[in-house]
């Protein structure tokens, strides 16, 4: 079965980076976009951003474009995603999400890991 496992988080400071990598197995990787969503504490989740199959496609969230890089590495079924100048309102649990296609504006699916805490603060 599809199973994502998200690292990669923790406590920075302002402006800090991070880089986090979500591991993919259970499906023909290589055949789907991916997608990075966030869910901070009382709020929906949020998306973030998404990547084609290739990796050579990608779109963000106007909340984090510019900051935020989303990449992956098809020989290694994973999915990453670079954080830039972190902000407070940045903090939230994030989750790699499996695409329905290989489209880079398909759908995500429900995300699947346990996700991974990112806590900006001083």
């Amino acid at each position: 079965q599809v199973q994502l496992v998200e690292s990669g988080g923790g406590l920075v400071r302002p402006g800090g980076s991070l880089r986090l990598s979500c591991a993919a197995s259970g499906f023909a990787f290589s055949s789907y976009a991916m997608s990075w969503v966030r869910q901070a504490p009382g709020k929906e989740s949020e998306w973030i951003s998404s990547i084609n199959s290739g990796g050579d496609r990608r779109r963000y969230a106007d909340s984090v474009n510019g900051r935020f890089t989303i990449s992956r590495d098809n020989a290694k079924n994973t999915v990453y995603l670079e954080i830039n100048n972190l902000k407070p309102e940045d903090t939230a649990v994030y989750f790699c999400a499996k695409n329905v296609n290989n489209g880079y504006y398909s759908l995500y699916e429900t995300p699947r890991g346990q996700g991974t805490q990112v806590t900006v603060s001083s």
